[in-house]
Parts: structure tokens; C-alpha cells; sequence
């Protein structure tokens, strides 16, 4: 891979593979259709040379506002083509919030997927001074706006302008003038607090970030990725877009959230990058399907997991003997190829991001017979960091840093990282990249770590939700909200203790298991949040709590938990985009809640 800018990287595959093989597939009327390098190509320079022909220049900002879809590769490709820079955001912004961050990098154009998504842009244009285009992916849309064009009209417009030739010599001189440290894209960080930060990231940062996880994870072009986490994140669009694509593997697009399992089927994927909420779901769906069963299968099955947990850590650790490869060889005839027969793929690796892997949620998957991958970077960083190795896999960890990547460990505990992924800074904020990044190009990532004997990264937890009891003890919450989600009843988690005598929790429980347990227990009820105020499932909770933390210090175990009737939500403002807890808005939403725990009326 000679490339040193995203689109030689484009040009270089697309050159290679031309229409051998498809680089992209996409679900349409119930078929997966193929996009080979050459359709893309063509479409790319046709959009490329539309945007030139608005009068869209080098430098110009470009806000995308879609879900994942093939034309968000196209418009994401074009506009890095012509030097321009695209700023990504996550489809489910406000218009307040869409207008704050396309007036903060004074956006020429906005690319939408949609009607919805084009009237919240229409909703805020009279306080968006320097956008000039809108331009809709769908066609189906309505607008009397002259600033709103169809991405048809533009990719036509494009292609009756010049000839293939001409478009491929044009498109050439402007990639050939891009630099490595021009500004690719801005990506804007959610924030648990305040607004969001502009984070400008070069051609030169994502490329290493995309070379280097090549290299660590070992995508191959015989790959077959299956996308589903958006692409305005920068953790998919580096993993599971352009290292896959500079790789030469097919990457498909899932239909929704909710058709995840069917297109696993359809697809077979080799390789998907995910967050751990969505291995959580799949372990929890299968403990809550076995339940189901006769007692003889269930205990098969909790002998199975014994067994193959007992061997996965003998496995990654000094080796495996003989008896325990005898037992695990029979644990899979009889209990994991079964599974793997109805999640529908026999091999695939996973990569997972975007916050911390329980170790007990790793090992089942790794006992199922499929790898995960944890992984650990942010958008500053382009993002990766770091990642396990099939050959140095340590559950509980993020895996060793990225080849050129330097990791330190401060004083405090935070984690430095350095290397060429590192940021350029914060769009129109050196005060903030200033704080971020020291004068050596240490960038100060507010994690905690330490380093395990093994060499790999382990992160504790975030620095600033680090809270003291009142009683002097430094806990970290989020490791242990974490163990207590593998509770089948409990879906989200918020520890309180800060300046505390002792830890509370403000739970949202998995309502779907409170039915059915609201059933076994014959629980008369006429909506869902009627559940959480009942004794019995009080109490079933609570036990359930107390098992999993029994390990846990004193001062860390949750003394009093409140159950809430309705979860944790992006509208509401309690999640970030990511799907990250704001904490300080629970604790402010909540704060009656969290004071009767303390016996404070």
C-alpha cells in the first residue's frame, strides 16, 4: 500500500480491482447487490465533478447527515477527491445542534439522505450564512429551496460535463495537489458536556491509523465485513470502511438495527467491528432462550461454557492440556456448533470499540468459537489506539498499541498516546488543543490504564468519572457497571457514590426479561413499567446483584439500586450520539431518586 492520501487510497484499490470483485453490497428488494471498483469509481468522479461545478473548492466544509449507505461512500470519496473536507454527524442531531455545528465550520454544503433529514436543515438555513447547497440522496423529496439539488442530479450533471477520460485526467490533478496533511475530514465529538469540539483530522492521521490496523488485525481482500455502527463515528469509518476497502475485502451494508441477525445469515461475514452492547445482547438472548429448554439441555450447556472458558483461558494463556482439548472438542459438538448453526456463520472475527468488553462476554464468544477482538482508541487519536492479537489475546485488555502508535502512562494514571493518528486539533479552538496535546505531541486522552505483564493496555476507566467516597476510597464505576449489566435483567447502569458513604445504582432493566419473569411469577400487569415497583422482581434483581458482585470490595459493592421505569435515551438527552451516559445529566434528571437512596428527603 504506496498511498498517502484517502483518495490515492480510493484510486490505487479501484485501479487494482477495477470490476473483478465487489467493493461494496447493499440489500435491495430482499437481494444483496453488488457495487464493483469501476461502478464506484464512476459514480465518485461523476459526484466529484458535479460538486466542482456548483463551485464547491479545496478546503470547502461539507456537512454528510445520512445513515450508512452506499452513497455515503460516494459523497465521502468524492469530496476528499477535490480537497474538500467532510464533516460527518450522527442522524439523530436536533436542528439546534445540526445548526451549531454547521455554522461552527461555516459549511458551503450539506449532503442529507432524506425528506426528515432535510427539512431539520431547512428549519435552521436562515441561520446558516454560508451554506449555499443542499443536496438530497433520495429523490423522492419536496422543496421549493433553489439551494436544494437532488446527489442524481449532481452525479448527471457531473457526467454530461466531461467525458470518462477527462473526468479520470481532471480528478487526477486534484488529487495529485492534495497533501498529506491537508485536512480530510472534521468529525465533532458528542461530549458528555457542553458543545461539541470540532476534531480535524488529516489525510496522513487516518491513513496510518488505516495502515497500521491493517497490519495488526490482518484484513485480507478475501474478506467479507458487515457494517452496522454509523459511519459519521471516526471508529467505523477508519475499522470497518477504509481499512476494509483499502484491504480489498466486500463490505455490506445491514438493512437496520433490527435485521443485524438475518443479514449475519444471508451475508456470512468474516469480519464485523461492533460495540460490546451488541455481543452483551446475543449472550443474553442465548442464556434467555436456554432457560427455555429442559433441565438436562441446560445443564449440558452450563457445563459447555464451563468447559469452554476453562479451555479459552488455558488456550490464550500457557496452552492448553490434552483433557481440557477433549473436553472443549466435545462441548462443541454438542452445544457450540449448534449455536453457530443458528446465528448463521461458522467462522467470524469481531472487532469491538467504543467502550469497554466485559472479559466474561469475551470468553463466551471466544468458547463459541469465534474470535473477539477488543480494541481502544478515540476520535483524536483517528481513533485507534490499540488492539488484541490473535497471537497476544488477553481478555480484559485493549491489546497492545498500534505499530508506530506510543502509549505512556502519566503519573496520574492517565493515558498519553503519540504517533502520526494523532489529531491536527480542535476546529477554531487552540485553547482546547492546547490542553489536549503538550508541547511534545502527547495526547492527554482522559482514560485511566495500566499496562499488564502481557504488554497490553488496560483501562480502568474514564479520569473524570473516577469518583472518592466519603470515606477516601478512589472507585472506579464504569468496570463495575459493567459486570452488573451481565445481569439478564439489567440493561443500563449508573453508579453513584461520589463524596458518598456507599454506591448506589440507578438501573433501567431489560423489560423483555421482566415479562417473562413477571410471568413465571404470575405477576398481574397492564404496562411494562408497572414491573419495576414489584417486591418479587425487586428482589429477583437484588439477588442477582449480590452473585455478581460478591467478588468486589466492600466500599465497591452497590448497597441500594433504584429500578426505572423507562431507559436511558439519545431524545431525552441522558445518551450521547454513541450511545455514552451522560452522567451528569442522570444524576440531575434523577437527583430526588439518588437522595432518597442516601435517606435524604
Amino acid at each position: 500500500m504506496k498511498f498517502k492520501t484517502i483518495p490515492e487510497m480510493f484510486v490505487e484499490v479501484c485501479d487494482y480491482y477495477k470490476d473483478t470483485k465487489a467493493a461494496f453490497k447493499y440489500k435491495l428488494n430482499d437481494e444483496y447487490i453488488p457495487v464493483t471498483h469501476q461502478e464506484l469509481r464512476e459514480k465518485v468522479e461523476c459526484f466529484a465533478l458535479g460538486l466542482l461545478n456548483l463551485g464547491i473548492k479545496k478546503g470547502d466544509r461539507i456537512g454528510i447527515v445520512s445513515e450508512n449507505r452506499i452513497e455515503w461512500a460516494i459523497v465521502d470519496l468524492a469530496i476528499a477527491c477535490i480537497g474538500a473536507v467532510d464533516v460527518p454527524i450522527y442522524t439523530t442531531l436536533t436542528p439546534k445542534q445540526e445548526q451549531f455545528i454547521f455554522n461552527d465550520c461555516s459549511a458551503s454544503a450539506v449532503v442529507v439522505s432524506n425528506q426528515f433529514q432535510l427539512n431539520k436543515i431547512l428549519e435552521v438555513k436562515p441561520d446558516l450564512p454560508s451554506l449555499r447547497h443542499i443536496i438530497v440522496i433520495n429523490e423522492d423529496f419536496k422543496s421549493d429551496d433553489v439551494a436544494v439539488k437532488s446527489m442524481n442530479y449532481i452525479i448527471n450533471r457531473g457526467s454530461e460535463i466531461r467525458s470518462s477520460e477527462e473526468r479520470k485526467k481532471i480528478l487526477k490533478e486534484y488529487i495529485d495537489s492534495i497533501n498529506e496533511n491537508d485536512l480530510l475530514t472534521i468529525i465533532y465529538t458528542s461530549g458528555t458536556t457542553g458543545n461539541p469540539k470540532g476534531v480535524m483530522l488529516t489525510h496522513k492521521n487516518v491513513v496510518s491509523n488505516v495502515k497500521s490496523s491493517v497490519q495488526a488485525v490482518d484484513f485480507k481482500e478475501t474478506d467479507r465485513f458487515l457494517t452496522y455502527l454509523p459511519w459519521c463515528h471516526s471508529y467505523e469509518r477508519t475499522t470497518g470502511y477504509y481499512s476494509a476497502f483499502s484491504a480489498g475485502a466486500t463490505i455490506a451494508f445491514v438493512e437496520a438495527i433490527e435485521t443485524i441477525s438475518t443479514n449475519i445469515k444471508e451475508f456470512k461475514p468474516t469480519y464485523m467491528t461492533t460495540v460490546p452492547k451488541l455481543l452483551e445482547k446475543v449472550r443474553k438472548r442465548i442464556y434467555s432462550n436456554m432457560e427455555q429448554e429442559p433441565k438436562i439441555k441446560q445443564r449440558i450447556f452450563n457445563w459447555a461454557v464451563d468447559v469452554g472458558v476453562d479451555y479459552v483461558r488455558a488456550y490464550f494463556g500457557q496452552g492448553a492440556n490434552p483433557i481440557q482439548k477433549l473436553n472443549y472438542k466435545l462441548a462443541d459438538r454438542l452445544v457450540f456448533s449448534k449455536i453457530r448453526d443458528k446465528i448463521g456463520v461458522e467462522t467470524i472475527k469481531f472487532v469491538s470499540g467504543g467502550a469497554p468488553l466485559a472479559p466474561e462476554v469475551c470468553e463466551f464468544f471466544l468458547a463459541l468459537g469465534y474470535l473477539v477482538l477488543e480494541g481502544y482508541g478515540l476520535t483524536e487519536a483517528s481513533p485507534v489506539v490499540s488492539v488484541n492479537r490473535p497471537d497476544n489475546l488477553e481478555t480484559g485488555t485493549v491489546g497492545l498499541p498500534l505499530p508506530d502508535v506510543e502509549v505512556k502512562i502519566a503519573e496520574d494514571g492517565e493515558i498519553l498516546v503519540k504517533g502520526p493518528n494523532v489529531m491536527k486539533g480542535y476546529w477554531g479552538d487552540e485553547e482546547s488543543t492546547k490542553t489536549a496535546i503538550d508541547e511534545e505531541g502527547w495526547l492527554y486522552t482522559g482514560d485511566v490504564g495500566v499496562f499488564t505483564l502481557k504488554g497490553n493496555l488496560k483501562i480502568t476507566d474514564r479520569k473524570k468519572n473516577i469518583f472518592v467516597s466519603s470515606g477516601g476510597k478512589n472507585i472506579a464505576p464504569q468496570p463495575i457497571e459493567n459486570v452488573l449489566c451481565q445481569s439478564p435483567y439489567i440493561d443500563q447502569c449508573v453508579l453513584i457514590g461520589d463524596k458518598r458513604e456507599y454506591i448506589t445504582a440507578l438501573i433501567t432493566p431489560d423489560f423483555e426479561q421482566l415479562k417473562v419473569l413477571a410471568d413465571s411469577f404470575g405477576i398481574q400487569y397492564s404496562i411494562p413499567s408497572e414491573l419495576v415497583s414489584n417486591p418479587n422482581i425487586i428482589k429477583v434483581i437484588k439477588n442477582d446483584i449480590d452473585r455478581l458482585q460478591k467478588d468486589f470490595a466492600k466500599y465497591e459493592r452497590v448497597r441500594k439500586f433504584h429500578l426505572l421505569s423507562e431507559p436511558f435515551t439519545i431524545e431525552n438527552g441522558e445518551l450521547t450520539p454513541k450511545l455514552s451516559i451522560r452522567r451528569h445529566v442522570v444524576e440531575r434528571k434523577f437527583n430526588d431518586l439518588i437522595e432518597r437512596m442516601y435517606g435524604v428527603e
